[in-house]
């Protein structure tokens, strides 16, 4: 059953899709967010940090304090720790105590020795080409007990819900844009076209003509031809295209 706080956690994380520029403005915000989260839980602070995997290759892309960032980063020049084990296994993998823990020693003496007692990592399903994970520090041992971890769970999926919602918005923003700049390059090219028409006293097929061989000997876009063709013709009226085409 879903509590009020979880409820409230899914609302904010939307709100944070809502509030962002770009997916990794909602990263950084989901990553403070979680820290809170958790902290709450274990009455201690907590950072988090956010790991993308893709293409074989994994990279701390937001934390929710630079520090955070930094410790992540650790487990990501090494290689191997609870995060990405977390990745690869799709459950959530703890290290109570770095100071004995002896799956990762090398991790695990870097982070005592930053102050990171404690590590978990959380793994967020985002769908067949990319994994993430959320990985959460805190700075004494055995503060993720089962209950935290638990929680955690729960926020992870809703964060992977509201992350998969955030990279389909992106998706179809870049996908609206590059519609756009296709539209507004066919537009400049009909009108250049127009403009050569005019001043030629050419039919369209001739003028496109014009403006294709163009770009084929000044080895220049279509767009950026039709758009010098456009310039050339608003600064100076009287100039016929032609002589923009001459070398």
């Amino acid at each position: 059953m879903v509590t009020d706080e979880q409820n409230e956690d899914f609302q904010r994380l939307h709100q944070l899709i809502e509030g962002s520029d770009d997916v990794r403005g909602f990263l950084e915000g989901m990553a403070r967010y979680a820290s809170t989260t958790l902290s709450r839980v274990t009455g201690a602070p907590i950072e988090c940090a956010v790991t993308l995997h893709r293409r074989k290759r994994s990279v701390t892309i937001a934390g929710s304090s630079d520090r955070a960032i930094l410790l992540d980063g650790v487990e990501q020049a090494l290689g191997d720790g609870p995060c990405l084990e977390a990745l690869r296994t799709l459950k959530p993998v703890l290290v109570p105590d770095t100071g004995i823990d002896e799956r990762w020693p090398r991790l695990s003496v870097s982070l005592a020795a930053a102050g990171a007692r404690s590590v978990l990592g959380v793994p967020l399903e985002l769908g067949v080409n990319a994994a993430a994970a959320l990985n959460f520090f805190a700075q004494d041992a055995g503060l993720f007990t089962e209950h935290a971890i638990e929680e955690a769970t729960i926020f992870e999926d809703m964060a992977a819900q509201a992350l998969r919602l955030a990279v389909r918005i992106a998706t179809a923003d870049l996908l609206a844009e590059d519609l756009k700049a296709a539209m507004e390059s066919r537009t400049a090219i009909d009108l250049a076209t127009g403009v050569i028409m005019e001043q030629n006293h050419c039919s369209r097929k001739e003028a496109f003509s014009l403006l294709r061989d163009a770009s084929q000997n000044r080895n220049q876009k279509l767009r950026d031809v039709a758009a010098g063709v456009l310039g050339s013709r608003f600064e100076s009226p009287d100039t016929a295209s032609v002589t923009y085409f001459e070398d």
